[in-house]
């Protein structure tokens, strides 16, 4: 019987990672692209050269703290002669043909920002946590797209991963020190393998140097790393988790399809309820489960469906029990989607349903859940209302920035950004102790910015954008009035997110923090600068 092998897909690259330490990376341009290039260069520990006539400020101050070789002047056919890869990111397209066509004739890898054909490989969308490096291509098709599954993949990620990677690096070290015969490397591959397969990764993150010599004796008595405990305040050694419970068959998607129960009550093959419904309207907080209130719980536990926004976390929808139907909100379809849930919540409850309205943050704040109280009591409903944190106070606390702090800031003014008819909010003239919250206005930031500045805010003044807020992959991205529109540019978003401006955003930087802060993009490119 012939032997079936794997079929390859095609797509036409090959995903490695490229050995870059201490090797030479000439970088063409000194704009915010070629600022990103030369961040992802430094962090895997290039030799980085920029030849541009003038560098933005990023490039300024990275040539400034010699982190960096600036060329001053335009390319020169010479300046490949010792690189060991070649970067473009400059906005002549010909120039840029025609020192991929110089590189090529050296065999030397080339990337030319925005042009595909050009290059011999593509940055992709990478999440560097410690060791652990997770990178998504879509093949420069769809970058954006690319961005949205990395966040997924990452928000997937255990606590504590990268951290897990660097002790089990540690342990393997020791161990290879221990027993190096060549012999030995069956026994301490499945050795290890065990202490990986089973160990809770939070629990592998925690461990520290005693917990690694004592796992390392257990090794060298031969003893089952399943069965090995650390005394660490942590438990013993851990059991595999419980399966998930399968899917209930009434379950419907988040598209809005309906499960068998609706449409067996649409053909009338149920009985009318007995009873009325009940309806609870649900503060569903920052994102993280945790930061849920226990009533909030309680509500979700005891509701037969759960209608969501769109931009409930999946940790928080990963909670519920029951069926979950969510809203399908598109720009400048908010209205259809408001109705649609309006029309589902009178169903459930005409048969008799306890149904959970869950809003993202506090309903009561941006949320439009006055109008939903007073929709639903038009037509017979009394609203529970559970309130959640809100992302404008919650927020910031959650990436280290206080919105009030005694001697620097003394009031907090939250404002949306969102509001109808696509009116910019009114902004007062400037107060030194104010915090200025600004809710869904990323997407406007320049509008704001000028806005900002037209109101008296000067251009020193400290803002962050506070993306994800209580979701694994929070982010904080920190600069000035006049920084933060380049500094955005280049580090890109992660909706959703919100605007702080104040001096109270830097209240607890360390001096790291205030280092950086001089150097923006290192702010916005990595996970690890917000609190999580």
């Amino acid at each position: 019987m012939a032997e079936t092998f794997r079929q390859p897909q095609g797509g036409g690259s090959l995903i490695v990672a490229w050995q870059a330490k201490a090797r030479s990376i000439l970088i063409v341009g000194g704009g915010p692209v070629a600022a990103s290039r030369v961040f992802n260069a430094l962090e895997a520990d290039a030799h980085v050269t920029v030849v541009a006539p003038e560098l933005c400020a990023e490039l300024a101050h990275r040539a400034a703290a010699k982190q960096i070789a600036w060329r001053e002047r335009r390319f020169e056919d010479a300046d490949v002669e010792a690189a060991d890869m070649v970067l473009t990111a400059i906005g002549d397209a010909h120039e840029s043909r025609r020192i991929a066509a110089l590189c090529r004739l050296r065999r030397i890898p080339v990337n030319a920002a925005d042009i595909n054909e050009l290059c011999d490989f593509w940055f992709m969308s990478t999440h560097r946590d410690h060791s652990v490096q997770i990178a998504v291509s879509t093949n420069s098709k769809a970058p954006r797209l690319a961005n949205r599954i990395r966040r997924q993949i990452a928000s997937a990620l255990p606590r504590g991963t990268g951290l897990a990677v660097e002790q089990i690096g540690r342990l393997r070290k020791r161990i290879r020190e221990a027993d190096p015969a060549p012999a030995s490397s069956k026994r301490r591959m499945t050795w290890l393998t065990q202490l990986c397969d089973y160990w809770p990764v939070e629990q592998l993150a925690a461990l520290d140097s005693d917990n690694i010599d004592s796992l390392l004796d257990a090794y060298v008595q031969n003893h089952d790393p399943q069965r090995v405990c650390i005394a660490n305040g942590a438990t013993s050694h851990p059991l595999p988790p419980p399966p998930l419970p399968p899917l209930s068959a009434s379950s419907a998607s988040s598209s809005g399809i309906p499960s068998p129960v609706l449409q067996a009550h649409a053909s009338g093959a149920l009985p009318a309820p007995a009873t009325r419904g009940r309806l609870v309207l649900v503060g569903a907080g920052v994102g993280d489960p945790e930061l849920l209130t226990v009533r909030a719980h309680r509500a979700l536990e005891s509701a037969d469906i759960v209608l969501a926004d769109k931009l409930i976390p999946e940790p928080v929808l990963a909670i519920i029990g029951c069926e979950v139907y969510t809203a399908r909100k598109f720009p400048g379809a908010a209205n259809e989607a408001q109705d649609d849930l309006f029309r589902r919540a009178l169903e459930e409850l005409g048969r008799g349903r306890c149904v959970v309205r869950l809003k993202q943050g506090d309903p009561f704040v941006y949320g439009r859940g006055a109008e939903e109280v007073l929709f639903f009591r038009a037509h017979g409903y009394e609203a529970e209302v559970v309130p959640g944190l809100t992302s404008a106070i919650n927020g910031p606390g959650l990436c280290g920035i206080p919105v009030t702090h005694r001697g620097v800031a003394d009031q907090v003014l939250v404002l949306s950004g969102a509001n109808r008819n696509g009116d910019l909010p009114a902004v007062p003239p400037f107060v030194a102790t104010r915090t200025l919250v600004i809710l869904m206005a990323v997407k406007r930031l320049g509008q704001i910015v000028a806005l900002l500045g037209r109101t008296g805010h000067p251009p020193d003044l400290p803002v962050a954008i506070v993306e994800r807020a209580g979701c694994a992959d929070q982010r904080t991205v920190r600069a000035t009035l006049a920084t933060i529109v380049a500094v955005v540019e280049c580090a890109g978003h992660n909706a959703p997110g919100l605007i702080v401006a104040g001096h109270a955003v830097n209240v607890l930087s360390d001096a790291a923090i205030q280092d950086r802060y001089l150097d923006p993009s290192s702010l916005g490119l990595h996970s690890a600068e917000c609190s999580s």
